[in-house]
């Protein structure tokens, strides 16, 4: 489900992505209108593929079907480290377009158009001038994040097929376990209301501090929604932090044993959990550095201080508590 509708958003942005470059094709080279419509072809039929043997365990052809599952998975790879650089030299122009002189940017656009595939005709000619332009200009680049989280999708359900390649079940259980979910039940229905209640408040804090900071506001009202920003995270990460060491006291008190059990799928998870929860303690790890380097120290220093420590203690006490979560066997 979730490949899914990562799939949809990305079959979008490959959309807006022919639009911006049909909009100037006469000085564009056709690779680069043909490139999106051949990932939103390659999409379609993995999400397909997926959908349809993502719980097959292959038994035959073993060697060609791990060659073209692990060439599969690189071409994912390619396409994410592609789509995050796009993202990246797409941010780069924004941040000239406000910090260089016209000139000046005009001479780094020719040569980056060069580079990109133009032809031999002018920079001005391929601008983005119609208000359609950039429409589908602005489209695609917010839409670039839900496609480089389908590579990654994909490319993990690619690797847990491989490792399922001739693959043989250590312990079949003889019991069937069905997780019945009640969207109704009591607990159920107060976590589910609880969450959407802290991402709706997360989204209108997110939006108002986006807007009084890149706002031409006094720096007295950037500095509020700034406070406002940190609060809000603190807020969220100590009843986070609380909840998970709660939910690792009641681990504590259940009876069940621990599954052991080879399980290409968990320790996938696993990995990625860790590895995702590195870069966030490297952005705490360097924020504290800052802090404690810097003077004076005030209240948005302070604030800030906080906001890594709880940062680090949050995803610690949430790792845990998934990791063995993850290792518990059913009811």
């Amino acid at each position: 489900g979730g490949l899914v509708l990562f799939a949809i958003f990305s079959l979008v942005m490959d959309v807006f992505k022919v639009g911006y470059y049909s909009s100037f094709y006469s000085c564009l080279s056709a690779i680069k209108i043909i490139y999106p419509i051949v990932q939103a072809i390659f999409v379609v039929v993995q999400t397909y593929f997926l959908w349809v043997s993502a719980k097959d365990c292959v038994h035959v052809h073993l060697n060609v079907t791990r060659c073209g599952l692990m060439m599969t998975l690189t071409t994912n790879l390619a396409v994410w480290m592609s789509a995050v650089t796009d993202e990246s030299v797409h941010k780069a122009h924004s941040k000239l377009k406000k910090n260089v002189t016209e000139e000046i940017l005009r001479w780094i656009m020719r040569g980056n158009l060069s580079l990109s595939g133009m032809r031999s005709g002018s920079a001005e000619e391929c601008n983005c001038n119609s208000q359609m332009c950039q429409v589908f200009k602005n489209g695609y680049f917010w839409l670039y994040p839900f496609n480089i989280e389908y590579s990654l999708f994909a490319s993990a359900m690619v690797y847990v097929m491989w490792k399922n390649v001739g693959r043989v079940i250590e312990h079949i259980s003889h019991h069937s376990h069905c997780l019945k979910f009640r969207l109704f039940r009591r607990t159920f229905f107060v976590g589910i209301v609880l969450g959407l209640i802290v991402l709706v408040s997360g989204l209108g804090v997110l939006i108002l501090y986006e807007v009084q900071v890149n706002s031409s506001s006094p720096s007295s009202q950037k500095s509020q929604a700034l406070s406002m920003y940190y609060i809000f995270n603190i807020v969220c990460l100590s009843l986070m932090s609380l909840l998970c060491i709660g939910g690792s006291v009641i681990y504590r008190f259940d009876k069940r044993d621990m599954d052991r059990h080879k399980n290409p799928t968990r320790t996938l998870d696993v990995a990625l959990l860790m590895g995702a929860a590195l870069g966030q303690y490297a952005i705490s790890y360097y924020s504290i550095v800052a802090i404690v380097a810097s003077s004076p120290r005030d209240a948005l220093s302070a604030l800030n201080l906080t906001h890594a420590l709880l940062m680090i203690a949050q995803h610690t006490f949430q790792n845990i508590f998934i990791i063995e979560g993850l290792h518990r066997q059913p009811p």
